[in-house]
């Protein structure tokens, strides 16, 4: 293995880790010898410092680790307080198949389908950017129309809504 792989190796530990990496880990891991394996940390901390990185990597909690540099700090700051948590709730995951399968469809009739009321679970999906409102249906009081986002796609892995299972998928699966 030549020394550009080795270190792309121990950046791919690092990365998949999130947290620190304990020397005697990555050297049971990688199989090399404790002084490379030293050399080439300093030389992976040296190189992300100069290339002045959004990711370094430092020793930190007597382990090694990737980290964002403190530079773009403001910027991280802004963007988890924007990424909320992104476990939804059965009812959050209910609402939204309801709504994934249906739509446009207005609170109304999705809250018919479900039998409780559904305000803040559809806040929920909204501050989440899974939903959005699509409109207004044109009936007396004109609700406003809710349907999937971008964002939705993303979150479940698919490139489209015709990748979703079809009813007979799921009563199959059911069934098993």
């Amino acid at each position: 293995m030549t020394n550009k792989e080795k270190k792309s190796l121990i950046e791919a530990l690092l990365f998949v880790s999130g947290d620190p990496v304990a020397p005697s880990v990555l050297k049971s891991t990688t199989e090399l010898p404790e002084e490379e394996l030293k050399q080439l940390l300093d030389e992976l901390i040296m190189e992300y410092k100069q290339k002045d990185s959004g990711i370094l990597i430092i020793e930190i909690a007597n382990g090694y680790q990737m980290v964002t540099n403190p530079y773009y700090s403001q910027w991280m700051k802004k963007f988890t307080t924007t990424n909320t948590s992104s476990k939804l709730s059965m009812p959050s995951l209910e609402t939204l198949a309801i709504i994934a399968y249906r739509q446009p469809i207005i609170k109304a009739e999705l809250e018919q389908i479900r039998g409780v009321n559904s305000d803040g679970v559809i806040k929920s999906l909204l501050d989440k950017r899974l939903i959005k409102i699509m409109g207004r249906k044109e009936v007396p009081g004109k609700p406003l129309l809710y349907g999937t986002t971008q964002e939705f796609l993303q979150y479940f892995g698919i490139k489209d809504l015709t990748e979703l299972p079809t009813l007979k998928e799921l009563t199959r699966e059911e069934a098993i």
